[in-house]
């Protein structure tokens, strides 16, 4: 496979999830609740990847279990996202987001027995420096942390376990893999539309279509992008270019709604995108504290 085809397929991808807020600020303002953006838009996308997962099956029947797990966490990480843009700052919510080299890091070595090394230590403590200084802890005693803000950092959380369980299952189809996430989310959603039922109807202007095709081809596109995009590319190769969604994000938003950053939020988001970077330019071998049986173990990390 080209590189070259490759790092554009991952630059679009990331470029779309940086842009993801455009799309739900719009029907947010459409009248569409949050919930509602988010079944509409995950079950239009799990209806057109249904034909291939059924087509799949064989390659995935005797591990349904980790179907189910991948379901859950992907589930989590997508529902977490969308409400957590929907509601939130789309800047300190895309940087809560990015988190991620924590979690990365500690659920490779519960996970994957990767060894944590001074790099990825380093990584680690100027992640959480980043957060800590977003959140203004020093003057809020933690009094500014919002249901918005842990909800993104739980789709940071959401994500690591979701991409730790891709790396372990390489063996099944990506395809399959990605509708599991879709029906996940769908299913969390619903669940929660179940319990806590919306007041309002569907607005009849239209933007339920518009919620549908957001899922079934905006999303689905960058999902599967991203994904195949990160199989095909070094690890520290399509991470670093993964980064450029919340620089999109933070970018987009600066320049579409004159918005300024505060002083601690720049520096804030600057140390964890750092923090992002030195996680994904390191060895790309997977360090491991023992042997491993499963082969898809030893594989370079996504």
């Amino acid at each position: 496979m080209n590189t070259r085809v490759a790092i554009t397929v991952l630059l679009i991808s990331s470029v779309g999830w940086g842009l993801t807020w455009l799309p739900i600020k719009a029907m947010n303002e459409m009248g569409l609740d949050s919930m509602q953006l988010i079944f509409i838009a995950f079950l239009s996308g799990t209806l057109l990847l249904l034909p291939w997962l059924f087509r799949q099956y064989p390659a995935w029947k005797g591990r349904i279990y980790l179907m189910l797990m991948i379901g859950i966490a992907g589930g989590i990480a997508n529902a977490a996202f969308q409400t957590a843009i929907f509601h939130g700052d789309v800047i300190r919510v895309m940087i809560l987001f990015y988190l991620l080299p924590v979690w990365s890091v500690l659920g490779g070595k519960f996970f994957l027995k990767e060894k944590i090394d001074g790099m990825r230590l380093l990584a680690v403590f100027v992640c959480l420096s980043g957060a800590f200084v977003i959140l203004d802890v020093w003057n809020t005693s933690w009094q500014g942390l919002s249901w918005v803000d842990l909800v993104a950092i739980s789709s940071g959380m959401g994500l690591a376990a979701t991409n730790i369980l891709f790396r372990f299952t390489q063996d099944i189809p990506l395809v399959s893999k990605v509708s599991s996430t879709f029906i996940g989310c769908t299913l969390i959603i619903g669940v929660s539309m179940l319990a806590m039922p919306v007041e309002k109807a569907l607005p009849g202007n239209g933007v339920a279509f518009l919620a549908a095709a957001y899922g079934a081809i905006w999303l689905t596109l960058i999902t599967l992008g991203t994904q195949w995009g990160v199989t095909q590319l070094e690890a520290g190769r399509s991470s670093i270019i993964i980064v450029m969604e919340l620089v999109v994000a933070v970018v987009s938003v600066a320049v579409l709604t004159s918005t300024e950053l505060r002083l601690y939020e720049f520096i804030g988001g600057l140390m964890v995108i750092s923090a992002a970077i030195l996680e994904t330019s390191r060895s790309e071998e997977i360090l491991i504290d023992d042997p491993v049986t499963d082969a898809s173990l030893v594989k370079k990390a996504e």
